[in-house]
């Protein structure tokens, strides 16, 4: 199996060097990540400027891999244009996790979308992130499983996949969608400017059987997705009304 590898906290993050030991147990893996961190990016493509590719300037040992001064969507682009054979992206393990409504604005998962929307399987994979690193060699065994589950077959699908800190076991489950009380928090720099903190908080608890009821209760969590967004209850009622 080819692997690409990709994230949004860039190359030198230890969750992208964690996940390629791991992958390699599956197959052959080449890494293309961004050169900074570009955490919630979103799907954002780069259009106004061309893109640069160089090595990676830390070694990932077996394994090829560079750096690229764009977004995650971008990587996984380049990526796939760099390796036409590849047949799984992998994007993580991202430090903080991709729960619930975080989805839409999510660059790790924004990368394994954009190689679903090129025809290969996308897979992305996070963490929760403390005061200290994540505990990698702990969920190596997690990591491992969850692979194994998602990469039995080359077909086409678009994966979401969340480890808690201390996982004791692994749920398929469905996207946590909460209502948040947007909060604006406003501050000053320590050059006397006014500065801003954009932050929410969720006005219920998570359902069962989601993504966030899953991490909190110390499932990983595997949420199969979709690229159609589609209300397909609304779209039906109002196909009704017209006719």
């Amino acid at each position: 199996m080819k692997i690409l590898i990709t994230n949004d906290d860039g190359i030198y993050s230890p969750g992208i060097a964690a996940l390629a030991k791991i992958a390699l147990r599956f197959g052959e893996v080449r890494i293309v990540a961004p050169d900074v961190e570009q955490s919630s990016m979103g799907h954002a493509i780069t259009h106004s400027r061309p893109l640069s590719i160089k090595k990676s300037p830390i070694a990932f040992e077996g394994m090829e891999a560079y750096r690229v001064n764009g977004t995650p969507a971008d990587c996984a682009a380049l990526g796939l244009h760099i390796y036409p054979d590849t047949d799984v992206v992998l994007s993580g393990i991202n430090m903080g996790p991709n729960l619930g409504n975080s989805m839409w604005h999510s660059g790790t998962l924004a990368a394994a979308k954009q190689a679903v929307l090129l025809g290969v399987k996308g897979v992305a994979l996070s963490t929760p992130v403390g005061k200290t690193e994540p505990d990698f060699e702990g969920l190596g065994k997690y990591v491992e499983q969850a692979l194994a589950e998602l990469l039995n077959t080359t077909a086409l699908g678009l994966y979401n996949v969340n480890f808690p800190p201390k996982p004791i076991g692994i749920r398929w489950t469905k996207q946590s969608v909460r209502l948040y009380d947007g909060k604006v928090v406003p501050g000053i720099d320590p050059m006397q400017r006014k500065h801003y903190w954009i932050t929410v908080s969720p006005l219920a608890a998570a359902e069962e059987g989601t993504d966030r009821w899953a991490v909190e209760n110390g499932f990983v969590s595997i949420t199969p997705l979709r690229l159609d967004l589609t209300n397909e209850i609304e779209l039906v009622q109002h196909l009704a009304v017209a006719k």
